[in-house]
C-alpha cells in the first residue's frame, strides 16, 4: 500500500466539513492523533468556538481487560456542548470501539444538537456501526488486524501517515 500524503488529506478533510460549518460549530479531537488533526482544522476553518480535547482511556470497552493507557491526558472541552453541533475528529477509524468511546464521554458534558464524525482515514475494519460523515480517504481494502495506520507529527508541525505493524 502507497502512504497517502496526510497534509492534501487535510486540505481535503476541511474542503468537505466548511459547507456545514456554522457560527456555533465546535471541533473536538480525539487525543493523539484526532487533536493535531482538529488543530489544523481548527485553524483551516477559522472556527471562533475553542477547541476541544477528549481523551477516551477511562472510556474504552477494553478497559478492564488491558488497564489504563500508559499515557492517559486530560479531556478539555472548553465549548458549549448542549444544543451544539460537533464535529468530532480521529485520524484513522478502524473498528468503531475509541469513538464508541469519545461519544460517551462527550455526552457526559452535555446533549449535542449534532454529532458527526471527521477522519483522515477510513481502514476498514469496523466491529461498531459507525460511520465517519467526513472521511478524506477511504483505503479500497481494509488493513490487516496486524497492521496499524498512525498519523505522526513532527517537529515543525507537519503530519504525515505512517504504515506499521502492530
Amino acid at each position: 500500500m502507497q502512504i497517502p500524503d496526510a497534509e492534501a488529506l487535510c486540505r481535503e478533510l476541511a474542503a468537505q466539513i466548511r459547507p456545514h460549518v456554522t457560527p456555533d460549530t465546535a471541533l473536538v479531537g480525539i487525543r493523539t492523533g484526532g487533536l493535531w488533526l482538529a488543530e489544523r482544522l481548527h485553524a483551516e476553518l477559522g472556527l471562533a468556538t475553542p477547541l476541544g480535547a477528549i481523551d477516551v482511556s477511562f472510556y474504552r470497552d477494553d478497559y478492564a481487560a488491558k488497564g489504563l493507557h500508559a499515557n492517559p491526558q486530560r479531556t478539555d472541552i472548553p465549548c458549549r456542548v448542549e444544543g451544539a453541533p460537533i464535529v468530532l475528529v480521529d485520524d484513522v477509524l478502524y473498528t468503531g470501539r475509541t469513538t464508541r468511546a469519545a461519544l460517551n464521554e462527550l455526552f457526559d458534558y452535555g446533549r449535542p444538537a449534532r454529532v458527526d464524525l471527521a477522519v483522515l482515514v477510513d481502514r476498514g475494519g469496523r466491529e461498531l456501526p459507525i460511520a465517519a460523515r467526513f472521511c478524506a480517504l477511504t483505503l479500497p481494502e481494509p488493513l490487516a488486524a496486524s497492521q496499524a495506520l498512525e498519523l505522526e507529527r513532527t517537529a515543525d508541525g507537519t503530519l504525515s501517515l505512517r504504515l506499521t505493524d502492530a
